[in-house]
């Protein structure tokens, strides 16, 4: 009989929530229903749900560097997942851990909170820039994240897919600009990768209310999906069809942004 395949070693370095639709709980799911084999590093404990984040206490830069180090060297890495990394010296902290990881590393720049709130502080945007910018395969800022790092408004689909493209240069890394909060039908997201013309990702806009967790969801997708041979581009068309699967497979649970169905989705070809 022939032995199946070892799955894919995903290391997600992240915030945990404690409702289950976002951060570490949605990477985990994820990487699960890819097929992936999930690890993880938490970088802050949250209470939450789908009304809000009710608390949020960070885990000590040493503790998330030694998180890391522990999957590293026993385990092993075939691509790593970066959430929201809110505090400069963690964000360090977990630069100076993935200098020897030579695997896909997508991070997911949460900056912004769906209040509109600015997460991340001028510090730290700063330090993510010098030191996991220039690590990262993919760089996956929704359109409000992608505004704050370009200093501008982006009023249009052109001046998104500009802005992209000066991320990309600058940082030398390919980037996912997702266009959920632009205004229109369709979702146009626009990956930029560094000496190529642009690809757009099409879907009609799915009217809902169960969203929580989608950004989350898609970067560890593509993370997984890098981690088990897939290019670039076909790892974010792939990533794309499993949340909108699990957006269609949402659960209901929760009076405000309600998490996704990961649960509902095997896997995708």
């Amino acid at each position: 009989m022939t032995e199946p395949a070892a799955p894919p070693r995903i290391l997600s370095i992240a915030g945990s929530d404690s409702s289950g639709g976002a951060g570490i709980q949605a990477d985990i799911k994820t990487i699960t229903m890819l097929g992936g084999y999930a690890m993880t590093a938490i970088t802050a404990i949250t209470a939450q749900n789908t009304l809000g984040v009710q608390g949020v206490a960070g885990i000590a830069p040493g503790m998330v560097l030694a998180q890391i180090a522990s999957c590293v060297e026993d385990i092993g890495v075939d691509a790593v997942k970066i959430g929201m990394l809110a505090d400069p010296q963690v964000i360090a902290a977990v630069a100076g851990a993935l200098e020897g990881v030579t695997s896909p590393i997508v991070l997911d720049p949460v900056m912004i909170a769906t209040s509109g709130a600015v997460l991340v502080g001028p510090e730290a945007v700063a330090v993510l820039r010098a030191s996991v910018f220039p690590r990262a395969t993919l760089i996956t800022p929704n359109l409000p994240e992608l505004a704050h790092l370009a200093g501008r408004p982006l009023p249009g689909h052109d001046a998104m897919v500009e802005a992209a493209q000066e991320l990309a240069t600058t940082s030398g890394a390919a980037v996912l600009a997702k266009g959920g909060h632009a205004e229109g039908d369709q979702i146009i997201d626009v990956l930029v990768t560094p000496g190529e013309a642009p690809r757009l990702y099409e879907h009609p806009r799915i009217t809902t209310r169960h969203t929580h967790g989608t950004g989350c969801t898609l970067s560890s997708a593509v993370a997984t999906l890098l981690g088990r041979g897939e290019t670039l581009p076909e790892a974010v068309r792939l990533a794309r069809e499993f949340v909108i699967a699990a957006i269609a497979a949402a659960p209901g649970y929760g009076a405000g942004s309600g998490p996704l169905g990961h649960q509902a989705v095997r896997g995708t070809d």
